[in-house]
């Protein structure tokens, strides 16, 4: 990873312009604290290290937990707290990535990203520490909080360092690191799982956080905050009452709780009030978390809407694909190890590293990142309506693999270049708040995926004969079914996979249609400015080359 690093911050020298005043890495004053052109490049080595370790730590969780599930879940409960241990995570995540982003605008990159890693590692401690179902949910949680900034300010620190129209050059090293992940999560937790313990899915964070946090402390040099700080309290507080209110409302609506009782109804009043009274808040607000000038720039809205779209669609597999048909089914049916149930998913990985490598580097060369997005986003609605035929017609694995390898690649063209869009089109000084504000819409597109899904296939099981629904609360008791029963449970959860990934293509198509009034403008060659929607007379045009 070092020696990629090197290769790429040389390739990058000559093409890179002087950071400008207010940048992390200039004084306030615009003088570069950094004595020379090799310790400005040393630091910047060290600065991308860490952040492709902080992306390590968070690819890591979102694959190696997702293949050990069944046997925590096994071991520590049933099946039936899967959905706490994985909304508990989902809700705090959520919640406090427009934190970060924001906080990093008013104190610093640096303190927020330390304090990001440093409760994501604490979180990860004890929760393989967790003897009990309600500890890993409570530990799962404060790991949340932690996971929230990861990728986040990752993508606010790079795009502090790199102009968006040099930033596709860093795509292949982003892309090794997430293939790698993809590739060895999934292999390491069912590793783990079947032949040491499931408590080390979270203690392998330990070194590779702790590595992270060294050289971000080491490299990233500290930013004076502003003038004058003012934290929006006000705005922070309705933020979270709404968002926790809105994703409880997803998880328990239709599981837990019916869609028409009174704990569904009170969590949608208190979700619609927050979120009513967010609105006035925030325009009053000195410096408010959610800018509202974010808002009136057309190609945040849109690239976040679209953002938001593409993760619901990627959700409906990532999840429930793997979890629930790959390793429920193919394990207890065709006899697969968690090992190889875990492999299952790295063709759909596979694909988006391999879109956002070619992506990436395609919208350094031309200038335009328009294009990658609309042709991603209907390669994805065919690709899930081709899974929906396969899983509904018993097909075989490999065909279902290689449609999982094109959902990839649609979807790998839709979300980096969606990002470097909007932080091209904000200014300097909204740049954390708008990542992370894209950050949370996508999160919560995530959840919306899990919970349409998680409907779907809910209303299918819900139709077995309850003998069958309650032997399918254990992993160990529908691998022991007698055939007949086994074949309706079987059948019971195609029909739900094919419900939700018929959804999964109606929503790409959504996402096709609204991304093609996205504007396309001029890619800066150089960071730390920004703001070229907001200058008048502005129209896109032919990129020009970089310096």
């Amino acid at each position: 990873m070092v020696r990629a690093v090197d290769a790429l911050a040389a390739e990058g020298d000559g093409r890179r312009a002087r950071p400008p005043i207010g940048h992390p890495l200039m004084a306030p004053n615009g003088v570069s604290p950094v004595p020379s052109r090799t310790a400005a490049d040393r630091e910047l080595r060290l600065v991308l290290t860490g952040l492709m370790l902080a992306l390590t730590l968070a690819s890591l969780d979102q694959n190696i937990v997702a293949t050990a599930l069944p046997r925590i879940t096994g071991e520590l409960g049933g099946l039936q707290h899967l959905s706490w241990v994985v909304t508990a995570f989902m809700v705090t995540s959520t919640v406090s990535a427009p934190l970060y982003g924001r906080l990093s605008d008013l104190y610093g990159r640096k303190p927020a990203y330390m304090v990001s890693i440093g409760m994501f590692l604490i979180g990860s401690a004890l929760c393989g520490l967790s003897g009990s179902m309600d500890a890993l949910i409570a530990f799962r949680a404060l790991q949340g909080l932690g996971a929230g900034g990861l990728i986040v300010l990752a993508q606010t620190v790079i795009g502090d360092l790199v102009s968006p129209r040099e930033r596709g050059r860093y795509q292949g090293l982003f892309a090794s690191v997430f293939a790698g992940c993809s590739v060895a999560g999934p292999l390491i937790g069912g590793l783990f799982t079947q032949y040491v313990s499931w408590r080390w899915i979270f203690y392998v964070n330990l070194p590779v956080g702790g590595a992270a946090l060294a050289l971000i402390a080491i490299g990233l040099r500290p930013r004076a905050p502003p003038a004058a700080t003012r934290l929006d309290v006000s705005g922070i507080a309705l933020l979270v009452v709404g968002t926790c209110a809105l994703l409880l409302l997803m998880s328990w609506g239709g599981g837990v709780y019916g869609w028409s009782s009174a704990p569904i109804a009170g969590l949608a009043v208190v979700t619609g009030l927050a979120f009513l009274l967010l609105v006035p808040t925030e325009r009053r607000a000195v410096q408010p978390l959610l800018p509202p000038v974010l808002f009136r720039s057309k190609v945040f809205v849109l690239a976040a809407a679209v953002l938001c779209l593409s993760t619901m669609a990627l959700f409906a597999a990532a999840v429930f694909l793997p979890l629930m048909f790959q390793l429920l089914m193919f394990q207890l049916l065709m006899g697969a190890s968690p090992a190889r149930a875990g492999l299952m998913v790295a063709p759909m990985m596979g694909g988006v590293i391999v879109a956002s490598f070619v992506g990436g580097r395609q919208v350094s060369r031309t200038g335009r990142y328009k294009l990658y997005p609309v042709l991603g986003l209907f390669a994805a609605t065919l690709s899930y309506a081709a899974l929906a035929w396969t899983v509904h017609a018993g097909t075989d694995t490999l065909s279902i693999e290689l449609v999982l390898m094109l959902i990839g690649l649609g979807l790998g063209f839709v979300m980096p270049n969606l990002t470097t869009a909007i932080q091209n089109a904000v200014a300097a000084t909204e740049l954390g708040a708008a990542t992370a504000t894209a950050g949370f819409f996508r999160s919560l597109g995530g959840a919306f995926g899990v919970a349409l899904s998680g409907a779907v296939l809910t209303l299918q099981l819900n139709t077995l004969p309850p003998a069958d629904t309650s032997a399918g609360r254990s992993a160990a008791q529908i691998g022991r079914l007698p055939a007949p029963q086994r074949a309706a449970v079987e059948g019971a959860y195609r029909a739900g996979l094919t419900g939700a990934f018929s959804a999964g293509a109606a929503i790409s198509a959504l996402g096709f249609l609204v991304v093609l009034f996205l504007p396309e403008l001029p890619l800066r060659s150089a960071p730390g400015t920004g703001g070229e929607e907001a200058r008048p007379g502005l129209r896109p045009g032919p990129a020009r080359g970089l310096p």
